[in-house]
C-alpha cells in the first residue's frame, strides 16, 4: 500500500475520537486511524494490508463471522451503510460498529468501506444506571407495598379483634404508605419528563413566603416538632411566577433532606436581591463532603444511608431550571448544608418576544 493511495483515501482520520478503519474495493485494509490502537489493540502498522476479516475479526451476537454475513462488496447494489450494532472481538470485548459503502454513483460497485467502531462504556454505564434505577424503585416500592398489604388483610381477616382506635391506627399506616407510593410515581415521572425536556409548569403569581410557610406548618401537622423550624423572610416580598404545587414539591424535598440528613435547627430564609428571589434551606448536620459536591444533583446520590431513591435533588435541578432560576449548595460558615435557590421575577410569559415560546411549555 503507497503513502499516495493512504492520502488519497483519509487524510485527516486520526482527529476523529472513535476508531476508523478504511477497506479498499479489494478487501484489503487502506488506513485506520490512531483511535484503533485504543479500541482494537491494534494500530496502522499491523493493519495497513490485511483482508478485513483478518484486521476485523468481529462475531455477532450468534458467534457468526460479520463480514460473512453482512458481504460488504456484495449484496444489494443500493446499500449504502450497515447500522450501528454490538459486535464481539476474540478477546472478547465489545465494540459499537457501524459501516458506510461508498460508491462513485447509485447502483455502481462498493468502491470502499468505512467502518466506524466505538467502545460500549457508554452504553454498558447507561444500562448499569437503567438497572440501578429499577433495583432502586423495586426496593422503594416493596417496603410501603409490604405495609399496604399487612394492615389490609389484617383488617379484613380480623376486623372485629381490634378497637376503633386500634383499626384507625392501621388505616393512618396505610394511607401514609399510600402518600409514599404516590411520591415515588410522581418523582419517576418528573425525572422521565426532565430527561426528555417536556417538564410540565403551570406558572401562577405565587408569594413565595406564604408557600414556604405553609410547607412548613404541614411538616408540623405531620408531627415533626415545630422547634425544629426557623423561618426568617422579608416583608412586602414581590410575587413571583412558578408553578406552587412544582415549587413546593422542590420546598418538600429540601425540606426532607434536612430532617433526613441534618441535625439540629433548620433555617428557611425567603429574601430578595438582584437576581430575583433567593430561598434557602439550611440544616445544622455534618454537611456534605466537599469532594462528593459536585454529585448531588445527579441521579442516584444520597447523602447517607437512610434510603430514599437518590432522585430527588435531580428532580429539584429540572424543576428549578425549568422556572429560569438556578440551585446550588452554599454551605454556611458554621457548618452544615445549605442550599440556595434564585428564581426570577416576572412574568415570564410577557417578557417572551413574538414568535416565541416559553421553554417548559
Amino acid at each position: 500500500m503507497t503513502a499516495d493511495r493512504v492520502d488519497d483515501v483519509a487524510p485527516d482520520y486520526d482527529e476523529i475520537p472513535d476508531a476508523i478503519v478504511v477497506v479498499g474495493a479489494d478487501g484489503l485494509v487502506v488506513t485506520c486511524n490512531a483511535a484503533t490502537r485504543r479500541v482494537l489493540g491494534a494500530g496502522v502498522d499491523e493493519m495497513i494490508g490485511l483482508p478485513l476479516a483478518d484486521a476485523l475479526p468481529l462475531s455477532d451476537a450468534a458467534g457468526r463471522d460479520w463480514w460473512q454475513v453482512t458481504n460488504p462488496f456484495g449484496g444489494l447494489s443500493t446499500r449504502t451503510r450497515q447500522v450501528e450494532r454490538v459486535l464481539q472481538l476474540p478477546d472478547g470485548r465489545y465494540v459499537l460498529a457501524t459501516a458506510s459503502y461508498v460508491r462513485a454513483s447509485r447502483g455502481a460497485p462498493v468502491d470502499r468501506v468505512v467502518i466506524c467502531l466505538r467502545g460500549t462504556e457508554a452504553r454498558d454505564r447507561a444500562e448499569r444506571e437503567h438497572a440501578d434505577l429499577i433495583a432502586t424503585v423495586a426496593h422503594e416500592l416493596r417496603s410501603p407495598l409490604t405495609g399496604i398489604k399487612g394492615f389490609t388483610a389484617t383488617l379484613l381477616a380480623k376486623w372485629d379483634r381490634f378497637s376503633e382506635d386500634q383499626r384507625r391506627l392501621m388505616l393512618e399506616a396505610v394511607d401514609s404508605d399510600a402518600d409514599r407510593l404516590t411520591r415515588l410515581i410522581a418523582e419517576l415521572l418528573d425525572v422521565a419528563r426532565i430527561d426528555a425536556g417536556r417538564l410540565e409548569l403551570r406558572r401562577v403569581p405565587t408569594d413565595l413566603s406564604g408557600l414556604v410557610r405553609k410547607r412548613v406548618e404541614a411538616r408540623v401537622v405531620a408531627g415533626v416538632d415545630a422547634s425544629r423550624f426557623a423561618l426568617n423572610a422579608s416583608e412586602d416580598l414581590p410575587e413571583v411566577w412558578v408553578d406552587p404545587d412544582k415549587m413546593g414539591q422542590v420546598l418538600d424535598n429540601l425540606i426532607e433532606n434536612a430532617l433526613r440528613h441534618g441535625d439540629g435547627t433548620i433555617t428557611l430564609t425567603v429574601r430578595q436581591d438582584p437576581d430575583g428571589l433567593v430561598m434557602s434551606v439550611a440544616d445544622q448536620g455534618p454537611g456534605i463532603p466537599p469532594g462528593r459536591a459536585h454529585r448531588i444533583f445527579g441521579r442516584f446520590w444520597k447523602g447517607s444511608d437512610r434510603g430514599g431513591t437518590g432522585l430527588g435533588l435531580y428532580v429539584v435541578n429540572g424543576i428549578v431550571e425549568g422556572h429560569g432560576g438556578r440551585i446550588a449548595l452554599v454551605p454556611p460558615p458554621e457548618g452544615g448544608a445549605r442550599f440556595v435557590v434564585v428564581l426570577p421575577i416576572g412574568d415570564p410569559v410577557a417578557e417572551l418576544s413574538v414568535g416565541d415560546t416559553d421553554p417548559a411549555d
